[in-house]
């Protein structure tokens, strides 16, 4: 089937191929929206904004100053990748979660890898995510970053590479588990049509890997979701995880540490000792003994039960030490190191401005490249160099120059496209996925993940805080 009007560019795109036809397991979906009258893609677009309305999904964000609660953005047209495919991807995604937690454990133990890389150590100890109190710790299986989603992209080939990894408080699983919802709903026939791999067991596997972090020996534990409040821009979620795994969902002032620095959470029927926490509070404000001292959002000691083993924090203080655009550079090479194998999934080519060669190449090309400040999330303070003025650009090498160590840069890589539905036009728009790793006993990978998608025409940031949307993602057989 031939398309009219949809422009793929020079981009790879998903659904349509270099001969404008619909690859072969797009044709029903793509068939599907082409075929619906305007009047019908204002009528899906209704009733999908009125269930998402009834079910409360949002999110939050600041806009001059103000906290504004937006209707989550759900774009129909569903992204779509083959099981074969995913599986692949699957084993990649599990090699590298592994080679990291080894290299956390390392850094706060033996520093093998670090003497080997002297210029990443000399980043690492320099690092505001290396936590000194965390030294030592062995925290249960030697997992410090339990839950961690990891950003992919697809290049103009089509190949999926990984963008950069996140490992202290990675967002976005509800929206994923609440899109599914919605298009089962909202498009029942064309869901129908294929073989989805299911995403519901999530939470339950979330429960496990809480479960399996604790080291108390009862067979039940109590786990909490420690949430900043109702002002923090991912609070949906906390809300919702804590409701689908039947768990209490608690700020600090819930929670008060015994004389023997056990956590105890109160209840209307006393107190109640805490077993796991799931914190979604970053580590600086965990507890104001030790990190920023006028914190309200953690609890005093809390980080000295931990290190005696009275209460397990998922994921640990200090797992965000591999959180780090600079950290990433390494991976591969981490792979090699702890696991004697080479890389399963493809990285982006990262230059480090910390590395004096790479800071000139940096300077020097600095209008092909994209420049990302090496602790920065949400797509904040990225700058694309080949949309950037000269006055940007020479802001930036400032920047750069002033402090290396902050910034890293990659050559902007041709993101995939995927058709989404745009009022009522059918429109090609760039994409990323996080799929979510849970390591416990087991490593456990969602089928598929949050597809994020740049609703702005030619846009490549996929942040929903920055104006992005969201697709369903469908593991077929």
């Amino acid at each position: 089937m031939k398309t009219k009007k949809y422009n793929t560019d020079k981009f790879f795109d998903e659904y349509i191929n270099k001969n404008n036809t619909s690859r072969k397991n797009f044709k029903d979906s793509f068939n599907f929206f082409k075929a619906l009258s305007n009047n019908k893609k204002k009528l899906l677009s209704n009733i999908r904004d009125s269930i998402i309305r009834s079910m409360g999904v949002t999110f939050r964000v600041y806009d001059n100053n103000r906290l504004i609660d937006r209707e989550w953005p759900l774009d129909l047209v569903p992204r779509i990748i083959i099981k074969k495919e995913w599986n692949e991807v699957k084993d990649g995604l599990i090699q590298r979660i592994k080679a990291i937690n080894f290299f956390i454990h390392d850094v706060y133990h033996k520093q093998e890898f670090l003497n080997q890389n002297p210029v990443l150590k000399s980043l690492i100890l320099d690092s505001p995510n290396f936590l000194k109190e965390c030294k030592g710790v062995v925290p249960k299986n030697k997992i410090w970053a339990n839950i961690s989603g990891t950003d992919l992209i697809k290049d103009h080939r089509g190949n999926f590479y990984v963008l950069e990894d996140n490992l202290r408080v990675p967002s976005g699983v509800a929206y994923m588990l609440e899109n599914r919802n919605v298009m089962k709903k909202v498009v029942t026939d064309l869901f129908n049509k294929y073989q989805v791999s299911p995403i519901d067991d999530y939470t339950s596997q979330l429960y496990k890997c809480l479960s399996d972090a604790s080291y108390s020996k009862d067979k039940l534990k109590t786990i909490v979701i420690l949430s900043p409040g109702i002002f923090n821009s991912a609070y949906f979620e906390h809300a919702y995880l804590a409701q689908q795994m039947g768990i209490d969902l608690v700020e600090s002032s819930d929670l008060i540490l015994s004389k023997d620095n056990y956590v105890y959470i109160k209840t209307i029927s006393g107190r109640k000792k805490v077993d796991v926490i799931y914190r979604r509070v970053n580590d600086d404000y965990l507890d104001p003994n030790v990190w920023v001292k006028d914190s309200t959002l953690g609890l005093p000691g809390i980080i000295n039960s931990w290190k005696e083993k009275k209460v397990a924090i998922v994921n640990a203080p200090g797992s965000g030490v591999a959180d780090d655009k600079a950290v990433y550079a390494f991976v591969p090479k981490m792979i090699e190191f702890y696991l004697n194998e080479k890389p399963k999934l493809k990285q982006v080519k990262t230059y480090l401005c910390a590395f004096e060669k790479d800071m000139k190449y940096v300077l020097s090309n600095i209008s092909k490249l994209v420049l990302k400040p090496v602790n920065e999330s949400g797509g904040y303070g990225i700058l694309i160099g080949p949309k950037a003025s000269k006055k940007e650009l020479d802001e930036y090498k400032a920047k750069i120059i002033d402090n290396p160590r902050n910034f890293v840069a990659q050559p902007l890589i041709k993101l995939s496209t995927s058709p989404s539905m745009i009022n009522t036009s059918i429109e090609p728009r760039h994409i990323d996925l996080r799929p979510f790793i849970l390591s416990g006993n087991n490593i456990f990978v969602t089928n598929g993940g949050l597809t994020r998608v740049a609703l702005t025409k030619g846009s490549t940031i996929v942040n929903s805080s920055q104006g992005g949307g969201s697709k369903d993602t469908w593991i077929i057989h």
